[in-house]
């Protein structure tokens, strides 16, 4: 069931997991990839949901919309290769698995 409070702020916070659980990967080649990569995808959403609320057209908010629930999606596959591969803390990543998957629904719902 989805918390009950502003999406953005979810969002926001999501961020902050995402970039806590980076923290944590090795720091070798892999992990520095992985981290750089879900600390892109992983905070990205919480900025383009901040331009959607500023959006100048319908088109234009459904596609920064579009845009976080892709971004959502790349988190999603990085935190189950995180998961796979042992990597980071597993109450993080499993939270945070927990947290995108919310996430995706409501950005399904509301696109």
């Amino acid at each position: 069931m989805a918390r009950q409070y502003d999406i953005e702020e979810r969002l926001i916070q999501f961020a902050v997991a995402v970039c806590r659980l980076a923290r944590t990967l090795p720091s070798n080649r892999v992990g520095w990839h992985i981290a750089d990569q879900l600390v892109r995808s992983g905070t990205s959403p919480a900025a383009n949901y901040a331009e959607a609320q500023g959006a100048e057209s319908r088109r234009d908010f459904v596609h920064k919309m579009r845009v976080c629930l892709k971004e959502l999606r790349e988190t999603m596959v990085w935190l189950k290769l995180i998961q796979r591969m042992g990597y980071g803390e597993d109450a993080e990543a499993g939270g945070a698995v927990d947290e995108v998957n919310e996430l995706i629904a409501i950005f399904v719902r509301s696109i």
